[in-house]
């Protein structure tokens, strides 16, 4: 930096018109100086880098997550040891990152009667996933039985505050049927007034649904849609008519999420943890797609390598619907 060349922008006609007046010409010269200073150093010092993604309407982003076999992160990964396929042509990567991105998180918690007595669990791993995550990460609760309810207070649309979170879970009823599906819409929505690209879902529910307005067709539609990747915990009793893994199970392999379902109550506080640092150790990869917008489901696989790393497992979601950009009318604007 210091070895560079300090060089001065050309003097403004304005401090030139007072060049030969002895009053005017040092303050202005200093402030010339001063300008040129300013402006130098905007170029050398830029703003820091956000997290932020700029996305054309044919880049075509994936959240990945890759392991070895013993399930450990590959954190040491480079562009150049991945693969990506479509529809099975390979495609040349246009976007690579792995960084610990900040966020939004909607956390679903089934309040069904079943639920009354796993809640004081459930809350625990929720404040849990909160502790493991990035402290910049926007969070919202969503509850719901048979009705869909916000979690935290009127005027608080998100929080960071594990206690607050957990609160907003621990103080809501368990009693009636599950309308999954509607939490899921609910939440997909909410997920679009939040200031971060990276949208994630957590569904914590004990059955499948039973009270819902929507249809897994709308819910799968949304969330491919929004780029949400879907994270599903399955707390079933032995006895369970309503059990419905496949439902969870589905949701999260389509969107990149995973789905886990623990035979002990106790391992959910685990689970959200391992949830939590999953999000944080994910590689972003996007490229550019020539699929005609035709809105067909156009498949994707991604391969990852890496010498004396052995077989890597990655995950993502299963492809996307290559839709249209919307129309923008002659004359008027974007908004």
């Amino acid at each position: 930096m210091w070895g560079r060349r300090f060089r001065l922008l050309p003097t403004p006609l304005s401090f030139r018109f007072f060049h030969g007046f002895k009053f005017f010409h040092r303050p202005l010269r200093f402030l010339a100086i001063l300008v040129n200073g300013l402006l130098y150093a905007a170029q050398i010092n830029p703003e820091p880098a956000s997290f932020r993604i700029a996305v054309d309407v044919n880049l075509v982003v994936l959240p990945i997550a890759v392991h070895d076999r013993q399930g450990r992160y590959a954190s040491d990964l480079h562009e150049q040891d991945f693969d990506v396929f479509e529809d099975r042509v390979a495609q040349r990567i246009k976007l690579f990152r792995h960084e610990d991105i900040p966020v939004i998180a909607g956390l679903l918690i089934d309040h069904s009667g079943s639920m009354r007595t796993k809640l004081a669990q459930v809350t625990a791993g929720a404040r849990a996933f909160v502790q493991f995550s990035n402290p910049q990460d926007q969070m919202f609760v969503v509850n719901f039985n048979e009705k869909v309810s916000l979690g935290l207070p009127e005027g608080i649309p998100f929080s960071a505050d594990a206690n607050q979170l957990g609160w907003a879970i621990w103080k809501a009823p368990a009693q009636g049927q599950t309308a999954l599906y509607d939490a899921m819409i609910e939440s997909l929505q909410r997920l679009q007034t939040g200031s971060r690209d990276k949208k994630v879902l957590i569904v914590i529910s004990d059955g499948a649904d039973n009270a819902s307005a929507h249809r897994l067709a709308q819910v799968l539609e949304r969330a491919e849609q929004s780029g949400a990747i879907i994270y599903t915990v399955g707390l079933f009793d032995p006895d369970d008519q309503d059990a419905n893994p496949k439902v969870l199970s589905h949701l999260a392999k389509a969107t990149g999420g995973e789905a886990f379902f623990p035979r002990q109550l106790s391992a959910v506080v685990e689970i959200c943890e391992s949830i939590a640092h999953d999000i944080r150790n994910q590689y972003t990869i996007g490229y550019l797609s020539d699929a005609a917008r035709n809105g067909a489901f156009r498949t994707v696989r991604v391969v990852a390598r890496a010498p004396g790393q052995g077989k890597l497992v990655v995950r993502t979601r299963a492809g996307y619907i290559a839709r249209a950009p919307p129309l923008i009318e002659k004359g008027g604007d974007s908004k």
